[in-house]
């Protein structure tokens, strides 16, 4: 299983996503994303993942970083996307933030997510 993940920045600042379940990622940070379907590409499922779970229609970008292994049969990957339209909403997140390079190490972040750091605080700038 393939799960892809987003990270949408605008204006130096990255969109983190707070995490209403499982148990035991509640209220934890993440890059929002969502699992590749059967037939599905990557790019099509990141972006009807952010469609579904943030209400906004993107254009998925290169990747990010290196795959992350969630478990002997699932590989976390994320890819830049770029904001096309709509207004974002957290549907499916307890909250949505804005974040800078500065902030990224204070989030209290999923563990697979953190392999992305580096890659993200230079994206960030």
């Amino acid at each position: 299983m393939i799960v892809v993940a987003g990270a949408l920045i605008v204006d130096g600042a990255l969109l983190v996503a707070q995490r209403r379940h499982p148990p035991e990622l509640a209220g934890r940070w993440e890059l929002p994303g969502g699992k590749v379907d059967d037939g599905e590409t990557d790019a099509a499922a990141l972006a009807r993942e952010l469609a579904e779970e943030l209400g906004i229609t993107v254009r998925v970008g290169e990747r990010i970083g290196a795959d992350v292994a969630l478990g002997p049969d699932a590989t976390l990957r994320a890819y830049r996307v770029d904001w096309v339209a709509g207004t974002v909403h957290p549907h499916d997140h307890r909250a949505l933030r804005w974040v800078s390079a500065a902030e990224l190490a204070g989030l209290d972040w999923v563990p697979a997510d953190t392999a992305w750091l580096p890659e993200l605080a230079a994206a960030l700038g």
